[in-house]
This record gives C-alpha cells, sequence and structure tokens, in this order.
C-alpha cells in the first residue's frame, strides 16, 4: 500500500492534469469549439500520470489513451486478448518495458516502425495490430509513446496465450505484400478547419475508427470507398457512422456524439456494447472536451454513404413510459411488479380458447423470464445499477434485426467494468423464441409497428456469427 502523502499528491497532479493539460488546446483550435457543447458530462480523470515523470511521458499516457492501445494489450499492457480475425484469433502481446517478454529493448525506432509499418524487430506484425491507422502517427505523439512506455510497471512473463496461425498464414513476411496494397500513403484533406484537422487525425489515425466501422476488400484491407459506413466485426457489426441522415448518424447533433463517447449511451437512442464499450471504457471516456468536440465536428463532414440497413424512425407516441417515477431505483418495487406482470401474462395467455401457445412461450412471458428482471417491465431497467434501458435504441429499431439478435444470442458487455454482462441466450432459447424476444422487443421499447423475425432468420445469423 503507498503511503497517503504519495496517494494524494499523484492524485493532486492528476486532477491538475485533467483540468489543464490538453494536447490540442492551441488557440487557434480553443476557438473553433462549438459554443453548444460546453454542458457535458465529467471527462474521467487520467490515469497512468505521476508527478514523478517527464511532462513528455505523462502526455504518452494521454496518447495511449487516444490511441486505445489498453483495449487489445489489457489496462496493465501485458497482452493476451484474443482479437478475432478472418483467418484466426490474434493475441496481442505484452508491451511493458520487459526485456525478455515485452518492448523493453526497443528504441524509438523501433517502435516508430511497428505503428507506422507493423514491423518488430524480429517480425512481421499481423494488422490486427492496427498500423495501417497509426501509420499517421505524428513524430512527437510517438515521441511521447515511447517516453511513457518507459514508466509503466514491468510484467515479466509473457502473455496468456500467444498466436498461432496455420500454414501458409504464419508466415509473417507475407505482410509485404499485404502492407504493398494496404498501408498507403496518409492523405489528409485540405478543406478542413484547424479543429476538424485534429479531429481527422483522432478518427483515422489514433482511435482508427475504420478499422470496425470501414467494410473490408478482397485482401481484408479497408475499402475507404465505403469509408466509415458499417462493416461486420465477428459477433457485433460495427454501424454507419457516415452523416448519412436514414441509414448513419446524420440525425445526431455534434453534442450527441460527444456525450456518447464520453459516457457510451445516447437517452432512447443508442447503448455501446461489445467492441464499442470496450473504446468507450479504455479510451473515449478519458478524451479531453476539445478532442472529442473535434471528433464529433469532423464526424458531421465525412462523406455520407447509405446503406441498405436503415433505421426505422422512432415513433415516441408507441414508446412505453416508466411505470413509476420510482421503480427503476426501488428494486423491491420492481421486483413485485415483475412477479405481478409474468403471473397477469401467464393468465392472458391461457384463457385465450383453444390457445396453441404454451403460456411461457408468448413473446412478452418470454421477455418477462428472461430480459425484465435487467431491463425492466417497462424496459427502462435499472440505471443505478447500471442495467442497460433498452426504449427507442437504434439497434432494435434497424431495418436489419442483426444486432438485436446478435446480442440476445451471443450477450454484451457494457461500456465500464462496474456494469453487469449481459449473458446470451443462444444455448438456453430456440431460435423461434429468440424470434419472439426480438419481435416483442422491437414493437414495445423500440415503437415499431409491426416486427415479423423468422427463426429461420435468428438461426442465419447466429450461424453467420459462430
Amino acid at each position: 500500500m503507498k503511503p497517503l502523502s504519495i496517494t494524494m499528491s499523484a492524485l493532486a497532479f492528476s486532477l491538475i492534469l485533467s483540468a489543464t493539460y490538453s494536447p490540442d488546446s492551441s488557440a487557434a483550435m480553443a476557438k473553433d469549439i462549438d459554443p453548444s457543447i460546453t454542458d457535458l458530462p465529467a471527462r474521467i480523470s487520467l490515469p497512468n500520470v505521476s508527478p514523478s515523470n517527464s511532462d513528455l511521458a505523462n502526455r504518452g499516457a494521454y496518447v495511449a489513451r487516444t490511441a486505445d492501445c489498453m483495449a487489445c494489450h489489457r489496462e496493465d499492457y501485458s497482452g493476451g486478448v484474443a482479437i478475432e480475425t478472418p483467418i484466426g484469433n490474434i493475441y496481442s502481446t505484452n508491451i511493458t518495458p520487459s526485456k525478455r517478454y515485452g518492448i523493453g529493448n526497443y528504441t524509438e525506432a523501433d517502435l516508430k516502425k511497428a505503428l507506422r509499418k507493423g514491423r518488430s524487430p524480429n517480425h512481421h506484425l499481423y494488422p490486427a495490430m492496427p498500423y495501417p491507422s497509426y501509420h499517421g502517427m505524428s513524430d512527437a505523439d510517438i515521441s511521447a509513446l515511447f517516453a511513457y512506455f518507459q514508466t509503466v510497471p514491468i510484467v515479466d512473463k509473457p502473455p496468456e496465450k500467444t498466436t498461432h496461425l496455420p500454414f501458409p498464414l504464419n508466415i509473417r513476411s507475407l505482410m509485404l505484400a499485404w502492407n504493398l496494397i494496404n498501408v498507403p500513403a496518409t492523405e489528409n484533406r485540405d478543406d478542413l478547419t484547424p479543429i476538424q484537422q485534429r479531429g481527422e487525425y483522432l478518427v483515422n489515425n489514433l482511435e482508427h475508427c475504420g478499422t470496425c466501422h470501414t467494410p473490408r476488400n478482397l485482401t481484408q484491407g479497408l475499402d475507404n470507398a465505403r469509408y466509415l459506413s458499417g462493416a461486420p466485426l465477428g459477433k457485433w457489426f460495427a454501424p454507419n457512422i457516415t452523416p448519412d441522415n436514414e441509414t448513419g448518424i446524420g440525425r445526431w447533433s455534434e453534442r450527441d456524439i460527444v456525450i456518447y463517447l464520453r459516457t457510451g449511451k445516447l437517452d432512447k437512442r443508442a447503448y455501446a456494447g461489445g467492441p464499442m464499450a470496450e473504446a468507450v471504457a479504455h479510451s473515449t471516456r478519458y478524451l479531453t472536451d476539445t478532442d472529442l468536440s473535434a471528433m464529433a465536428n469532423y464526424l458531421k463532414v465525412v462523406p455520407a454513404i447509405k446503406t441498405d440497413d436503415y433505421l426505422i424512425p422512432v415513433n415516441v407516441a408507441k414508446l412505453p413510459n416508466p411505470i413509476s417515477p420510482s421503480i427503476t431505483y426501488n428494486l423491491l418495487e420492481q421486483k413485485d411488479y415483475l412477479a405481478e406482470a409474468k403471473a397477469n401474462a401467464t393468465l392472458a395467455t391461457s384463457s385465450v380458447s383453444n390457445s396453441s401457445i404454451n403460456s411461457s412461450d408468448s413473446p412478452k412471458s418470454l421477455y418477462l423470464t428472461h430480459c425484465a428482471s435487467c431491463h425492466g417491465v417497462d424496459g427502462y431497467a435499472q440505471p443505478d445499477a447500471r442495467y442497460a434501458s433498452i426504449v427507442g435504441l437504434s439497434s432494435i429499431r434497424r431495418a436489419k434485426p442483426d444486432a438485436l439478435i446478435g446480442v440476445i444470442a451471443f450477450g454484451a458487455k457494457g461500456a465500464f467494468n462496474t456494469a453487469p454482462k449481459m449473458p446470451g441466450f443462444k444455448k438456453d432459447l430456440s431460435h423461434a423464441q429468440i424470434a419472439s424476444i426480438a419481435n416483442y422487443v422491437r414493437v414495445n421499447f423500440g415503437g415499431l409497428p409491426s416486427s415479423e423475425v423468422t427463426a429461420a432468420e435468428v438461426k442465419r445469423i447466429i450461424k453467420e456469427k459462430s
């Protein structure tokens, strides 16, 4: 345990840093901030900074957050996290200063080559490490990151799992040809304001948003003609984040984007899960207001791309109202109301003459049995316990139900470590039961006039994502 004086000193330094340190605090950028984006949820104080470290190393701690290093390499940078790819799982490496298992023998030039060219001192890296995006990182940010990595605690052991791909994919020199095709010279737009230029750098390079949100070409490189228009991502689908009104986030204001990146949610519209939850938890919630505003500003000026997975407009009049002002916070009240709702649902189904539906298999009964204890009878959940409200979410209003079915079948992890993990029901429920829940949720909590998800559709989606 650290002495209290040291702990308080570090805490004070962290608070001062979060209040005053801004890597993008030029006067030109400050004046470009939208004045309406001021009343924002508080930024999480930046960890991994210390008054005993140099200013350069502490700046590197911020660069590590903006580059989202922790999502793949863990908070202690020990590695071993599986990154799902079409060619198999690739496991992240130890990037602590361990000389035997990490990058303790790296020079700054070595780190620069790894980040920009995907080449370690000993071998080529696989592009699960997003060097096609980091290719555009500035010399200053790489220098700061290198200084920071010298200060992190050493984890002197190998990751729990390492990458073993089948022949010929295990021949890393094949990446030479892949890089030649898919790692082009950095091209920046010349029609952007200073704050949009910062946003371009954050979105395209450090935060590497295109890695998930841009479709892939035949070589599994980014298809830049469809930049940020949405792409499959293992069991998930990274949605269209271009400013198209029907299929992207064109109806989101810049403030909406900032709040979502800071908190992982937007009331009655969006809730981050899966890889996006990890991005919020490890990275974007730590970013300065200025940087988040820059990202939002830039995302509003990228080319809008319309896809076939459009959002069905929410019918606010059809969305449910909370059952009572207190039920989402009073767990005893919710427990009693849930028991009553289950009994009423069973009674209503069984009272239908000649009904061929088992009372426990009615859509409402299935939802109440498997979902309502967390998400609430009325869909508004328990915010204090960090269960997600599902009322109005865009994921349940999409023309394609793939995202919703994926969450029901495979589960989801919330944006913060304190958020409960949603279990998957692929093994517990039949395809028809999952379809029933999806239809019930889309109509009752998404405001859709109707929903006709079928068991065959559920079977297809589960097979594709398994």
